[in-house]
């Protein structure tokens, strides 16, 4: 006997043959430092802090998706076995003791178990290690400006270039740090509240004026990452994109070195002729 597929039974084969290709797809999707199209996931991870997040992303996905469906077993039982057919007289009980205690001391537990890894993340995320490298990073209306106090005090400012890829996140001069070494980040605002966000690095922080935050990140591959400004910060919040070139040590030697030459060549650049206006 032929079976024939009625037009709602294509329709849910369609949605099924598109869930399971997300499902496994996905992180397919997901490209290093960027975002990608199609993209559900989080982005790739390339730091010690971010890694500690998916994971707990992660296990909060698998702790909520069991609650919900312990609590849609206990609505499907309570509507089949305690409805009025099947219950023609109901139970006067008002009260069971070990009912309530369990309803109140499971949860807590859930709570509990959940706070551990969350202050562990926020330790580290809060607690900056020695630091191999310090880099000040200013918000301005509507790019940002770089300065390195450690490598010859030199500053730069970073806007976004419209000849560059990826779209709306290429810019023209680039922040540089060399891999797997601990990089100290201390964020402020020139005018308004910006934020200072990297999605690889499970950096976001906020850039106040007239206050010095910071936060940390140890980039554990080499390549392009980038972030945007994630706070509304004016008509072009949206054109303040963050670029972050990883390299490795004798790269990042060599670039400092060009660095220091290049940008002290501008007056409006140099972190030396900067602080000397300011004296």
């Amino acid at each position: 006997m032929k079976m024939s597929m009625g037009p709602v039974g294509r329709h849910l084969l369609g949605l099924a043959v598109a869930g399971l290709t997300l499902a496994t797809g996905g992180a397919a999707f997901a490209e290093l430092g960027q975002p990608a199209a199609w993209e559900w996931t989080l982005q790739q991870s390339a730091s010690p802090v971010m890694d500690n997040i998916v994971w707990f992303h992660n296990f909060l996905f698998v702790l909520i998706t069991l609650i919900t469906l312990f609590v849609l077993a206990l609505l499907v039982i309570v509507v089949v076995k305690f409805n009025a057919s099947a219950n023609p007289v109901p139970s006067r009980t008002t009260h069971n003791t070990l009912i309530e205690v369990a309803w109140t001391l499971v949860p807590v537990l859930i709570l509990v178990g959940i706070s551990v890894p969350s202050f562990r993340l926020l330790f580290l995320e809060l607690d900056v290690p020695k630091a191999d490298l310090t880099i000040k990073a200013t918000g301005k209306q509507w790019y940002w400006s770089y300065a390195y106090p450690d490598n010859g005090k030199f500053e730069f400012d970073s806007l976004m270039a419209q000849d560059k890829q990826p779209r709306l996140l290429g810019v023209d001069n680039e922040m540089v740090v060399p891999v797997n070494k601990v990089v100290r980040v201390q964020v402020t605002g020139a005018d308004v509240i910006h934020a200072f966000a990297l999605p690889a690095f499970g950096v976001k922080i906020d850039a106040i004026p007239g206050r010095l935050n910071e936060t940390w990140f140890k980039a554990t591959k080499t390549g392009m990452f980038y972030g945007q400004c994630s706070e509304l910060c004016g008509k072009d919040h949206a054109f303040m994109p963050i670029a972050i070139r990883v390299v490795n040590d004798q790269e990042f030697a060599s670039w400092v070195e060009t660095a220091k030459k290049k940008f002290a060549t501008n007056p409006a650049n140099s972190y030396a002729s900067a602080g000397a206006a300011a004296q």
